[in-house]
């Protein structure tokens, strides 16, 4: 059988961090460092737990599959599989992923030399401009998006480790203040910023990627596939972390100068600080292009899994409507996109997180799908309801422990898997979905 050398196991580790670290990322950890302050180690660990550690352990949990996410889920039932698959790739392509990265562009990019002119108009024109060229590239999807994207990644690494070491040892090494938000239960806050990265769910896609990958290399045996996946997602896990702690220290020394609206104009800010216009020029230039491209990518990607599914409309109808609502979108403003997506994020994914974890234990309870029904219906009535809490309905699974920090789905979901487990039995010959 063909072994995978180390030096293969880390070019496709680097590839699955290029995957999972889009431009989009750099804005959450300084920010977390700013609003955390002195209680920055709890919640960036929390942080790490759900931006890291749960989007591994979702790529490993698509390679025990054949037919990536839509197979995963579908051990739930089919038509949940079709709705989940349908909903991961609009949450990270138009409805929140692509018009997130196009907003970071933006407030990157161009933001930092419009001065007072910022937003509105200037928004508008740089998004019809943006997305034009998105669009135009998209619908001839070539290997030249994915080799400015392997060489800009580690351009893009290169640029961020000079700003943020720079500041390791420029600034002083007080935090900012804790703020409210951080203050009594700074873990469990972080856990939940980390839903914001969105790679979990993500993992879902880019897992067939990496399986891909292993498998050029002449990988075939499910167990080897396994190995090699959880091989390459430590190497990544530890490139995540190493970056998401160093500009998350960056954003809390920076925080306790100065406070910043969001993490693009903290990093903008130490860019200016430390290297002057050049810097601003250089990292807007190098996460502007990162950006773009990692867009390419999403509306590609988004648009061949809908083709697969709506096979009587062509796939260039398809590019059209993701990229006019992702340009629709794109002009909300990115604080607002980002408050808009966590209610849904609220929704889907503790759904994310059971469904990795029971794929898991999937064999120890023969593939019955009994267990899948009972725990993310359960996981589902609690995270579903909890999402909707934020646009006004009363809250009313208060009561169920560490509801207060944003958990209160994790009884539900062990009562589930208790139900689920009682029936198992009794339904040996049930469907088993791989």
């Amino acid at each position: 059988m063909k072994q995978v050398t180390v030096k293969d196991n880390i070019v496709i580790g680097f590839m699955l961090f290029a995957l999972f670290f889009g431009a989009g990322n750099l804005i959450f950890p300084p920010f977390l460092g700013q609003e955390a302050g002195e209680a920055f180690w709890p919640a960036m660990i929390g942080f790490v737990l759900t931006g890291v550690g749960l989007p591994i352990l979702g790529v490993i949990a698509i390679s025990t599959v054949d037919n990536g996410v839509q197979a995963l889920s579908g051990r739930v039932h089919p038509i949940f599989g079709l709705i989940f698959t349908t909903v991961l790739y609009l949450m990270i392509g138009p409805f929140m992923g692509i018009p997130r990265g196009a907003n970071v562009a933006y407030e990157m990019g161009l933001a930092p030399f419009l001065g007072e002119n910022v937003g509105g108009v200037s928004l508008a024109l740089f998004s019809i401009a943006f997305f034009a060229l998105v669009y135009w590239l998209s619908l001839n999807p070539a290997k030249i998006v994915d080799r400015i994207g392997s060489l800009l990644t580690p351009f893009l690494l290169l640029t961020i480790a000079l700003i943020g070491f720079t500041g390791l040892f420029n600034l002083e090494p007080s935090f900012s203040n804790v703020t409210e938000k951080y203050e009594s239960a700074p873990f469990f806050t972080g856990f939940m910023e980390g839903y914001l990265t969105m790679d979990t769910i993500a993992s879902l896609a880019f897992g067939i990627v990496v399986i891909s990958a292993i498998k050029a290399k002449g990988i075939t045996a499910r167990k080897a596939i396994i190995n090699t996946t959880m091989k390459t997602g430590i190497i990544a896990g530890i490139a995540l972390c190493s970056v998401y702690i160093l500009i998350g220290v960056l954003g809390a020394r920076m925080g306790s100068v100065s406070t910043f609206q969001n993490g693009g104009e903290l990093l903008t800010a130490a860019a200016e600080q430390f290297y002057g216009a050049a810097g601003v020029i250089l990292l807007g230039a190098t996460v502007g292009v990162a950006c773009f491209t990692t867009c390419v990518g999403l509306i590609t990607a988004c648009a061949q899994y809908f083709t697969s599914i709506l096979p009587n409309v062509s796939y260039q109808k398809i590019v059209t409507v993701l990229t006019i609502g992702s340009l629709l979108l794109t002009n909300v403003g990115l604080n607002q996109i980002i408050s808009l997506s966590v209610p849904i994020l609220t929704m889907i994914y503790p759904l994310t997180i059971m469904l990795v974890v029971l794929s898991f234990f999937h064999s120890y309870f023969q593939g019955s799908n009994v267990i899948y029904i009972s725990t993310l219906l359960l996981t589902g009535i609690v995270s579903v309801y909890d999402g909707l809490v934020s646009v006004g309905l009363p809250s009313i699974f208060a009561w169920l422990p560490l509801y207060a920090q944003g958990l209160g789905w994790i009884v539900p979901a062990v009562i589930g898997i208790v139900i689920g487990l009682l029936f198992i039995p009794k339904t040996k010959n049930s469907s088993r979905l791989t």
